[in-house]
């Protein structure tokens, strides 16, 4: 973990952990079978730091799953870019699997019926983790706000002067520029589980 947060996923090597032990690259495989693996044991060691807690509460369901996905993005943004490290596995240790009891239990509760359940359970941290890793690489860059600030000035003056070739994208230059990272992360996970309450 003190690799992936100080030098980022790239740095997470059998080589570098061995490095940060004071031995020998091939002493490791006796305890982690390959890279891969170790990769797998840091995510499930980062799922285990979520803290999906609360009985689930019919009442309060869709609020109970937005401060569960809040918590996730805080929790990768701790961890530099290893949130891209969760894209492609199916995590099945017993911290994955406690969230996914918890997360089963919120949906059943707001009374959906089981293929939503099962299919939730994939979309809602995808969403959170895709989020969470363009925050990494928004983090990642030399950018102040200030910075970012006029970049998205002079997005929507480029855009708003594409109105001969693009009149609907030129016509929405300031809808499709306004708000910061932290509302469109809100209009989504609000687009999801007001989606998902269709379903009731």
């Amino acid at each position: 973990m003190g690799i992936v947060d100080a030098e980022g996923l790239d740095a997470l090597t059998m080589r570098s952990v061995a490095a940060a032990l004071g031995t020998g690259a091939a002493s490791l495989y006796a305890y982690v079978e390959s890279k891969e693996r170790l990769v797998e044991l840091v995510v499930e060691r980062v799922i285990g730091e979520m803290g999906f807690e609360g009985e689930p509460d019919p009442g309060r369901w869709m609020e109970q799953l937005k401060e569960m996905a809040r918590g996730m993005r805080q929790v990768w943004a701790r961890h530099g870019d290893l949130a891209r490290a969760s894209f492609g596995r199916i995590p099945v240790g017993e911290n994955a699997l406690a969230g996914s009891e918890w997360m089963i239990g919120v949906l059943r509760a707001g009374g959906l019926p089981d293929r939503v359940v099962g299919f939730a359970c994939d979309l809602l941290p995808l969403y959170i983790t895709a989020v969470a890793y363009e925050d990494s690489l928004m983090a990642a860059g030399d950018h102040s706000y200030e910075d970012v600030l006029a970049f998205i000035a002079e997005l929507r003056e480029y855009l708003a002067a594409q109105g001969e070739r693009y009149p609907a994208v030129a016509a929405m230059a300031g809808a499709l520029t306004a708000g910061d990272h932290n509302s469109r992360f809100e209009f989504g996970l609000d687009v999801i589980l007001r989606g998902l309450a269709s379903y009731q």
